[in-house]
């Protein structure tokens, strides 16, 4: 029970990893708050987890969604979960995507976490914050351009934002997962199935058998470094980025 008396909001929290996390605040007493623009799936999300849990309405390229969400929740922790993926080759980049993916993965991130620390600034309570990153914000990618870029921009928004608000007691750290087994995944296949010629699932099996530890992640592999970063022992931790993806990125 170390998130006991916590209100944790965990943003695109209707599945996979967000729900996972979800569910681990969960058990260690946190009361979560579920935040997806798809509320009827988070809703019976909520329902699964029981314990007081609940959904609301969230859009991170919506400023006052942002900021009625948050107000809402009050969290103590903060999730940044919230993301989008897409890939093409430099040359068919299209700034319709690279907008959509900066609103989301980028600016989202940037804006809810001012929402959530001007909140618990002013509670005097301190925080915790993490931002979901990744493996691809450590380095570029072929056919994955722009999602690196905002990745990129995470891990350096997690720093600067980490150095900003300690004096508050709010600690600013990151999860950089690697590959993800979920439905995430079956979309990002898709996609290199068409740029890059291969049948369905063969990318799937190519980035598992890469990968040192032998398979693919799970959402579960994630929730212990999630519930470190929220608990009192990650108190002296500050802007870092943890690498939680079976040895594919050796910081």
């Amino acid at each position: 029970m170390r998130l006991e008396g916590r209100t944790a909001l965990v943003t695109g929290a209707a599945r996979g990893i967000g729900l996972a996390f979800c569910e681990a605040y969960a058990r260690e007493g946190a009361r979560v708050v579920l935040g997806d623009i798809d509320t009827d799936r988070a809703a019976s999300a909520a329902r699964g987890i029981g314990g007081g849990a609940c959904a609301v309405r969230m859009d991170v390229t919506d400023q006052a969604s942002i900021e009625s969400a948050v107000a809402e929740a009050e969290p103590d922790i903060l999730v940044n979960n919230a993301a989008l993926f897409d890939a093409a080759p430099i040359v068919d980049i299209t700034r319709a995507s690279y907008d959509r993916l900066f609103a989301v993965n980028v600016a989202g991130t940037l804006f809810t976490l001012q929402a959530a620390a001007k909140g618990m600034i002013a509670r005097g309570r301190g925080g915790k914050i993490i931002n979901m990153a990744s493996q691809a914000g450590r380095r570029g990618e072929s056919l994955v351009a722009v999602y690196c870029a905002t990745k990129a921009a995470v891990i350096s928004l997690t720093q600067s934002a980490g150095l900003n608000l300690i004096a508050h007691g709010i600690n600013v750290n990151a999860i950089a997962p690697g590959v993800v087994e979920g439905e995430h995944w079956d979309g990002v296949d898709a996609l290199f199935a068409r740029h890059e010629g291969k049948a369905p699932g063969q990318k799937k099996r190519e980035v598992a058998a890469a990968v040192p530890f032998g398979r693919m992640g799970t959402a579960d592999d994630l929730t212990g470094m999630a519930v470190f970063l929220a608990s009192p022992e990650s108190d002296y931790v500050v802007g870092q980025t943890f690498g939680v993806d079976g040895g594919n990125w050796l910081a």
